[in-house]
């Protein structure tokens, strides 16, 4: 493995990497090389989630082509439901007027 050196590192830097050294129990040497590569790998995943100019093209196409989609009686309903009302709470009671016949107090006709 290669030797890393670090001359003119800032004080503040320095002592934030001790402190993390004791915290962690290790020596400096292993407690840089840790920083370094999960800081390789922080500024790595970065760079995963970018397009390049061709990509953003390709994307910005394609966004401009769904857009041009006209609007049909079908598949353009999906998700745009109009929301039904709320049920009244209680019981149903909604039949109850088919009862009507059999009650005993009303007027035979």
């Amino acid at each position: 493995m290669t030797d890393i050196i670090l001359h003119n590192l800032d004080g503040v830097l320095a002592d934030r990497i001790r402190r993390v050294a004791e915290t962690r129990g290790w020596s400096l040497p292993r407690t840089a090389l840790y920083l370094i590569e999960n800081g390789l790998f922080a500024v790595e995943a970065e760079m995963v989630g970018r397009f390049d100019d061709s990509d953003a093209i390709a994307l910005q196409q394609a966004i401009a082509a769904l857009e041009g989609i006209p609007s049909d009686p079908g598949f353009s309903k999906i998700g745009r439901a109009e929301p039904v009302a709320p049920k009244p709470a209680g019981p149903d009671l909604s039949g109850l007027d088919l009862l009507d016949e059999y009650r005993l107090d009303r007027d035979p006709a």
